[in-house]
């Protein structure tokens, strides 16, 4: 007899070739929603923004959408400071979310195609 039979299917995960981001910049008010392919680095503000992983459910799942970031700070000096490194949580924003003095960053879904443009290869 085997108790073990596999994974179950509540822990099946799609990795996916895009994150999707909220970021606030606390100074003017605005929200921007940008895109971050896996790997890649963007820019929000003095931010730098690196997705290393992007996982969700298959629709069939309840939703779960996580992402391990990477942030890093350029600072007055232009130096490059490392201000978060770890997961962040689609349904649970506060929990992990980038809170800087001028700008604030959420991850919102994780997707496998964007309007943007792929980094070149």
């Amino acid at each position: 007899m085997f108790l073990f039979a596999g994974i179950a299917s509540g822990d099946e995960r799609i990795a996916n070739k895009v994150a999707e981001f909220y970021g606030i910049d606390k100074i003017t008010g605005r929200i921007i929603n940008f895109d971050v392919y896996i790997d890649e680095t963007v820019r929000f503000g003095a931010l730098h923004v690196t997705p290393r992983v992007c996982y969700s459910r298959p629709p069939s799942e309840p939703p779960k959408t996580t992402s391990f970031v990477e942030v890093d700070e350029i600072t007055l000096n232009r130096q490059i400071r490392r201000i978060f490194t770890g997961w962040m949580f689609a349904d649970s924003p506060g929990l992990n979310a980038i809170e800087h003095a001028v700008y604030d960053i959420w991850l919102k879904d994780c997707k496998m195609t964007s309007d943007e443009a792929p980094p070149p290869s």
